[in-house]
């Protein structure tokens, strides 16, 4: 697996991460890749790259999980982003064909961030046919 590393800027954000994923791709590779974000306050999604979307998917995770009120709260006062974590998952997988990436025509890979600002780790995995 290839590991990447990024640092974001906001407790609630999106990273737009395509071109590290298809550089962890062989160029004449065909097979899948898998994005893996091995955090419990983080995910991976594909969505269209596209600045007021992004902004609608921060805005819809605040609108569907509240920001208090819950009982791991008590713990470390972070439950809300391990909530929204869940709804994003922690993998995609994206098949590849000569060594592209074969994502719909909007499609891009965005890192969710749900705890930030943190540095956090994201990998890819290949495998060929």
């Amino acid at each position: 697996m290839e590991s990447f590393t990024l640092e974001t800027d906001a407790s609630l954000t999106t990273a737009e991460i395509t071109d590290e994923v298809a550089s962890a791709v062989p160029e004449d590779g065909s097979g899948l890749a898998t994005v893996f974000v091995g955090h419990t306050t983080a995910g991976v999604v594909l969505q269209e790259d596209e600045h007021r979307l992004r902004r609608d998917v921060v805005a819809f995770l605040e609108d569907v999980v509240a920001d208090e009120g819950w009982t791991h709260d008590r713990l470390d006062g972070n439950a809300d982003s391990h909530l929204r974590a869940t709804l994003l998952g922690a993998s995609e997988t994206i098949p590849v064909e000569d060594g592209d990436l074969q994502l719909g025509t909007w499609q891009s890979v965005l890192f969710v961030e749900c705890d930030g600002p943190r540095k956090r780790e994201f990998g890819v995995q290949f495998v060929g046919d």
